[in-house]
């Protein structure tokens, strides 16, 4: 069995899809679509020329065609997801040293972990009182009580 330009074309517009799994841009897809129109063109036959310029056809059908599509919803929702850190803001804890900001003293239980805290409007929380985390300055959590209704 002997490998015709065609196969080529298909092998490497796999190990570019292969490659696109590992990056997030779409830019290496794009290559891939590329190679899969210039290994149809070799399949039927065509010339060099006409391959390769299937290939830049393909790639820019790719490029300006499907990239902005696939950024658009396949990472719709990247952006949004907050992690470390910022995850914490609306967050529940419950107050393990009471906050009074005169005395530059407060800690915050939030989901297992022990946090400064103060509020945003120098109230005293006592200890025990539930607490929601409104924003984060450096290590520290803005927190505000919870009102029972």
């Amino acid at each position: 069995m002997e490998i015709e330009v065609w196969h080529i074309w298909i092998i490497v517009a796999v190990l570019l899809f292969i490659v696109e799994i590992f990056t997030p841009t779409f830019l290496t897809a794009c290559l891939a679509l590329g190679c899969v129109a210039a290994g149809i063109a070799s399949y039927f036959d065509y010339g060099i020329k006409i391959q390769l310029l299937s290939f830049s056809i393909g790639t820019l059908i790719g490029f300006f065609g499907v990239r902005p599509f696939m950024l658009k919803y396949a990472h719709r929702n990247s952006d949004k997801v907050k992690t470390n850190i910022d995850a914490l803001v609306g967050k529940m804890g419950r107050v393990t040293v009471t906050i009074d900001s005169s005395q530059n003293q407060g800690r915050v239980a939030v989901e297992g972990d022990d946090w400064r805290a103060e509020t945003e409007n120098n109230e005293i929380i006592n200890e025990g009182e539930r607490v929601e985390v409104l924003k984060i300055d450096s290590t520290i959590l803005i927190v505000k009580p919870i009102t029972k209704k």
